[in-house]
């Protein structure tokens, strides 16, 4: 007969574990619920913002991350990147309220290997998750339709290419760092932050503050 530490070492091999990051205690919660009604998914840990969902991946190496792309200083890409980099047994699944061709196309490039509009997460999540968890792919018929609109429309003409760090910089622009905040947030010298600051703005053939704001919210690097 097993002994409780026996049971408890098998237990632990057997069970899942979840990240969710995701700027709304109540999304947090309710993701939390449903997923550890499900027996072995565990979620051990949570971020309301970026750098913190990165953090996170580096020291618990969940099997899934739940991600959602608006979040608060680092976008849901970029942590999609950083955590496939550090982690790549780590499946990331991005969690989004929306579903423009870029954003889905720029989340698969990343690494991301599912793509789920919040309003679909009743009826898919755990779908999706138990697809990641067999590192399968998982995405809706809509979804599948705008990946297909992206491929096709990649040779429609010329397009500004910003940098994942110039997008990480109008980011945080748009939220209001400064500077020296930027240089805190990404580990970079403020030299460096002006430098990308300078490049995204002559690409996207801007000249204030302003106009970075609204190529933000345009492109949904911030909830307006």
């Amino acid at each position: 007969m097993l002994g409780a530490s026996t049971r408890w070492a098998e237990h632990m091999l057997r069970a899942k574990s979840i990240l969710i990051a995701d700027d709304h205690e109540v999304v947090r919660s309710g993701l939390r619920a449903i997923l550890e009604s499900h027996e072995g998914w565990e979620v051990v840990a949570e971020a309301d913002n970026g750098k913190d969902a990165i953090a996170l991946a580096v020291e618990k190496s969940p099997n899934v991350a739940i991600v959602d792309y608006s979040l608060p200083l680092i976008n849901g890409i970029e942590v999609t990147r950083n955590i496939k980099v550090r982690h790549v047994d780590t499946e990331v699944l991005i969690f989004t309220m929306h579903d423009s061709d870029m954003l889905v196309r720029e989340a698969f490039q990343a690494g991301a290997r599912a793509f789920l509009l919040k309003s679909d997460a009743r009826q898919h999540l755990m779908a999706a998750v138990e697809s990641l968890l067999n590192h399968r792919p998982f995405f809706t018929g809509n979804i599948s339709e705008k990946m297909l609109a992206s491929y096709l429309s990649l040779n429609d003409g010329p397009k500004v290419v910003l940098s994942p760090r110039e997008k990480n910089v109008i980011q945080l622009i748009s939220e209001g760092h400064s500077n020296k905040g930027m240089s805190r947030v990404l580990n970079l010298s403020v030299k460096t932050i002006e430098t990308h600051r300078a490049s995204a703005m002559r690409k996207l053939s801007v000249n204030s503050t302003a106009e970075l704001v609204r190529y933000a919210i345009r492109n949904m690097l911030i909830e307006p």
